[in-house]
């Protein structure tokens, strides 16, 4: 923000300048510094290649194994495998696992397990070590990665099916309850990795099982498959215990974020919460399968479009110009240049008809100031902008025309509440007055309108969270006659009945540590310390040893970023599919928590330089360094990284907050006055300069909802933009979204939006999740015998104080019989 705010001062002597030729040499190489200065500092390269990025739910197999590690535990993975085998060979002499049959290496696995019973802390930590080791893939015994990664594999469905990970998970409970280790680790001034160890081996082992036995491959037998669903049933439904495996992760986030248990593994938990939500609800594909087979069910049309694909298949547009670059060339070219007379509409019209998506160095049409901390909108005077638009080159070679991709990428949709909306202006225009909701009735309207109606109607789209909005209603009104209503048990069902009541203080939590991970924060004395198990017990002495802590601490921060914004976006996407009130409530109480300007202050630095971030050493890397000998690391190797083009979590991270901040925003005028109100078109259109299409696409998104509040200024210097908006957002029949006469938004209804909204979330809550004993609607026996005939439970000691109570409560109280007869 500063460094986008920066630009102001810069620019306003340039508007001087030309009024005053002889004074303008001198101040020219200071300004041109500063605007150098400033670009690098807060804009990153311009000529942004397009990045080669497929979303998915997650990164490749062996990456998300590897990032569970933190570069400073890599002497642990030695360890685990000397408490392996000093154990192994001492019961099985002469072979490695590798040469077991299925038999001997269950009969082993079961021993260990027979292990991990044993009272001594030390004796149980070398178990779980060795146990660890197999689930790691015994990489003692392989010859490179793929072997590692398939013994991984193999012994994660093993170890599943001799039932350890119900033992872990009974271990993991011993140790959160651990005071000891909370109370050592609160009087500790600096907490290490040493103060986690034992969960953060319990941990690793239950994040193998869980990734391993997720992951399909067309190769794997049937009882994997088996396996694998029974795994699934077993972490979605529990049997033994009240409440699911993920709501005991979410405990821990809560408890060491209220600072009783610091020394807990963040990094660990949150990836081996995420990939458990990931298992028991399901990936970005099976969301979509699910809500195209509960629109069947509701009986509902098909979706016009599979969005997954639809993204897949875009292409990313240029990334819009900026002053600062604008300056510099008109720096560079104003010696030998003659003024022109401002374009207007012709350099619109030369736009649209040049390719959208092609990075055409010429023809500026737009450009921003970006004053993110004054709140000025525009750009440059208009006596400067005259003068810094480029002539468009007489002829263009063949080669560069591309023509149009055919159509639009998205089918245009129209809600109910527009059809309504639209009659409503009309029928007020020409009739005089309205019809309410209705839709049917056009009698009085001219031909147009009959028409317009005909193509909204076309194009309506009803939404199962429209259905699940009026079902509720009809619920609230008629409780009696639609009785109980049918609830299906599904993992998201159970998830969020589990959830339900300490929910805000899991929001809060996960923003918490979000705040503390994000690359734009400031180091507080009051924040939490998130690196508790990333810091070894003696800290770095040699400038090398410095170097690859800060690497590693870099990385740790991008998983915890990466982990949060992922479970975060599933729960939200899962929920809404389930019950589109249950998304508003987690929505709700994530907005309380201020994650629309978290997420804005995330977004508000260098994010080129986040995406394209290095912060790797690939031959430390699990499963690399357990193959390889290390090769020996200098300040060099460190500085240049890795060949990546970008860093995938990263640009994965960035993906999941802008679609999360989408979904707080949609429909919500409030919530987007937040977005108007925290200047984050700056910000946001700064996000544009990465050339990845789904990015761009959520930017715009983003740009879209607030375009009507921003000022006609805006829009006018910003026609690329919004032209980018027009090409890739899909489309809302009759939104004037670019023009700013929006009948909802009315600034003096967004506190009552949010207060309804409060009290639909509220009801919906109590009728559903609230069993209250004595409800309104229960019978009511009106037989005055089986009333009195009934055996009312007393208090022991009720025979001690009865006949006090008859004095008291009878005798001493008058009757008014009068009274009692007139009412009957």
């Amino acid at each position: 923000m500063e460094a986008a705010g920066g630009a102001a001062p810069g620019t306003a002597p340039g508007r001087a300048r030309p009024a005053q030729p002889p004074a303008q040499p001198p101040a020219q190489p200071k300004s041109r510094e500063l605007f150098r200065s400033q670009r690098k500092e807060s804009e990153g390269s311009v000529d942004c290649p397009n990045l080669e990025f497929e979303y998915g739910d997650a990164d490749g197999h062996g990456a998300e194994l590897a990032e569970l590690y933190s570069y400073t535990e890599e002497p642990e993975l030695s360890t685990n495998r000397r408490c392996f085998e000093e154990d192994f060979h001492a019961q099985v002499q002469g072979r490695r696992w590798l040469e077991l049959d299925g038999a001997q290496q269950k009969a082993y696995v079961m021993r260990l397990l027979d292990g991990l019973e044993v009272v001594n802390r030390d004796k149980r930590l070398k178990v779980a070590r060795a146990i660890l080791y197999l689930a790691q893939g015994v990489f003692g015994d392989c010859d490179n990665e793929g072997d590692v990664l398939h013994w991984s594999r193999h012994n994660s469905f093993l170890l599943y099916q001799l039932g350890t990970f119900t033992a872990f998970l009974e271990l993991l409970n011993m140790e959160i309850d651990n005071s000891q280790a909370c109370s050592s680790a609160l009087r500790k001034p600096a907490i290490s990795l040493a103060d986690s160890t034992e969960l953060r081996v319990l941990l690793s082992v239950m994040y193998l099982m869980v990734e391993n036995i997720r992951v399909e491959q067309e190769a794997d037998p049937p009882e994997w498959k088996t396996c694998r669903e029974t795994f699934r049933m077993e972490l979605s439904f529990p049997v033994h215990t009240e409440e699911p495996f993920a709501l005991l992760l979410f405990t821990m986030v809560t408890k060491f974020c209220s600072g009783h248990a610091p020394h807990f593994p963040m990094k660990k938990v949150l990836l081996l919460l995420w990939k458990v939500l990931l298992f028991t609800l399901g990936g970005f594909e099976a969301l979509q399968a699910m809500k195209v087979r509960k629109r069947e069910e509701l009986g509902l049309p098909p979706l016009p479009e599979d969005s997954i694909q639809v993204m897949r298949s875009m292409r990313a547009a240029s990334p819009p110009t900026y002053s600062i670059e604008l300056m510099e060339q008109q720096q560079q070219k104003r010696g030998h240049r003659s003024r022109r007379p401002l374009v207007k509409q012709d350099s619109l019209d030369i736009y649209n008809e040049r390719d959208p998506f092609k990075n055409d160095e010429v023809g500026v049409d737009e450009e921003e100031n970006d004053d993110v901390d004054s709140g000025i909108e525009g750009e440059l005077d208009l006596m400067e902008r005259d003068a810094i638009i480029p002539v468009m080159p007489a002829q263009r070679p063949p080669i560069e025309r591309v023509s149009f991709p055919k159509g639009l990428p998205w089918a245009p949709k129209v809600r109910q509440k527009d059809i309504e909306h639209f009659l409503e202006a009309s029928r007020n225009k020409f009739i005089g007055f309205t019809l309410g909701q209705d839709t049917e009735t056009l009698i009085g309207l001219p031909r147009p309108i009959h028409e317009s109606v005909k193509t909204l109607k076309q194009h309506k789209y009803v939404s199962i969270s429209d259905v699940q909005i009026k079902n509720e209603e009809e619920l609230e009104k008629c409780p009696m006659s639609l009785g109980e209503e049918e609830v299906q048990e599904t993992p998201c069902e159970v998830l969020y009945r589990a959830m339900l009541y300490n929910l805000p203080q899991y929001m809060i939590a996960l923003l918490k540590i979000l705040l503390a991970a994000a690359p734009t924060s400031k180091a507080k004395t009051d924040s939490i310390n998130i690196l508790a198990d990333v810091l070894p017990e003696e800290m770095p002495i040699t400038v090398l040893q410095s170097m690859k802590l800060g690497i590693d601490v870099n990385r740790h921060k991008e998983i915890i970023v990466k982990s949060i914004s992922a479970l975060l976006l599933l729960l939200l996407k899962h929920f809404k599919l389930n019950h589109i009130y249950q998304f508003e409530y987690v929505s709700q109480h994530l907005v309380f928590a201020n994650c629309i300007p978290l997420i804005l202050k995330f977004f508000n630095q260098n994010i080129m330089s986040y995406i394209t971030a290095k912060n790797s050493i690939s031959v430390l890397d699990y499963p690399h360094c357990t193959v390889y000998d290390l090769p020996e690391l200098t300040a060099e190797s460190l500085e240049a990284g890795d060949n990546n083009q970008f860093c995938w979590r990263n640009l994965f991270s960035c993906i999941n907050l802008l679609r999360i901040l989408n979904k707080l925003t949609k429909w919500k005028h409030s919530r987007t006055m937040m977005l108007v109100v925290f200047k984050s078109a700056p910000i946001l259109k700064r996000a544009l300069k990465v050339k990845q299409a789904m990015m761009q696409l959520y930017v715009l998104k983003l740009l879209k909802i607030q375009t009507k509040y921003l000022g006609r200024q805006w829009r006018k210097s910003n026609m690329k933009t919004m032209s980018a908006i027009y090409q890739k957002v899909r489309h809302r029949m009759n939104d004037d979204w670019a023009y700013g006469n929006d009948i909802d938004a009315r600034p003096w209804d967004f506190q009552a939006e949010e207060c309804t909204l409060r009290a639909n979330i509220e009801a919906f809550n109590s009728r559903r999740y609230d069993k209250p004993q004595d409800s309104e609607f229960a019978p009511v026996d009106n037989c005055l015998q089986s009333v009195l005939g009934q055996r009312l439970e007393l208090p022991e000691d009720f025979h001690y104080s009865y006949e006090l109570w008859l004095e008291r409560e009878v005798f001493s109280q008058p009757i008014r019989w009068e009274e009692l007869l007139h009412y009957q």
